[in-house]
């Protein structure tokens, strides 16, 4: 049972058939046919005693502690990952993927290393805003794993030093801070062309695919090379208006 979609869509593509049930939030793989248990936030605890799984995989970020409390206290094992840098991010997907049964370390977890240990060097740093959610607006602050994919493509978070992870800042500070860039993920908050540039008018605005910043899986052998175009992508377009 994973309640971390990320995590549900690594275990569901190295060991098949080992999920009884995810998150209404795992939409990977597409074609995942488990029970569902709700969302990361509210899971429903007493379907996924019900199911009787083996093992709950679950996030110290993702999950509340009281859910899984209450799974442990049902006898069912939870065990919690927590990831907030890419390297730390493979340790605990081979830790995931042994707890669930894996017998060889999948390719696409090599390929990813591979992937990470030689990203796309940027022609210079940059320094952005990295909005995760509007009304009000939050931000990428200190020590997340997101902060850090951006730090390994050459983009410096402005608010990397905040006293708080996730920091709820007014717009009128945001635009004060003059970033390079801003980041728009179209997750957890799905920005768009249309929702999210205007806020931030005559600085450049890359919008980009939320699963490539913040999922750890199989995405992330693509991650440096995709999310790379996209960050470069942002400021030539602005460039070329």
């Amino acid at each position: 049972m994973s309640l971390v979609p990320s995590l549900t869509e690594a275990v569901a593509v190295t060991v098949p058939g080992a999920l009884v049930g995810a998150t209404d939030w795992c939409s990977r793989p597409p074609d995942l046919d488990v029970v569902r248990v709700g969302g990361t936030k509210n899971p429903a605890v007493d379907r996924i005693v019900g199911l009787a799984p083996d093992l709950v995989i679950a996030n110290e970020e993702e999950n509340r502690e009281p859910d899984l409390t209450a799974l442990r206290e049902a006898g069912i094992e939870v065990l919690v990952t927590e990831v907030r840098e890419v390297p730390g991010a493979f340790r605990e997907l081979a830790r995931v993927l042994g707890a669930c049964g894996a017998r060889t370390r999948p390719r696409w977890l090599d390929e990813a290393e591979a992937a990470w240990a030689r990203p796309p060097a940027p022609d210079r740093r940059t320094t952005a805003i990295v909005p995760v959610w509007r009304r009000p607006w939050m931000v990428l602050g200190r020590d997340t794993f997101a902060g850090d994919v951006l730090a390994r493509l050459g983009v410096d978070n402005a608010y990397a030093h905040h006293a708080d992870r996730y920091p709820r800042v007014p717009l009128p500070e945001l635009r004060a801070a003059a970033p390079d860039l801003v980041v728009l993920p179209d997750e957890p908050y799905r920005f768009t062309a249309d929702d999210g540039p205007e806020a931030f008018e005559g600085v450049p605005c890359a919008l980009v695919d939320g699963r490539l910043l913040t999922w750890y899986g199989p995405s992330l052998a693509q991650a440096p090379s995709l999310l790379g175009a996209a960050l470069r992508a942002g400021p030539a377009q602005a460039q070329g208006r």
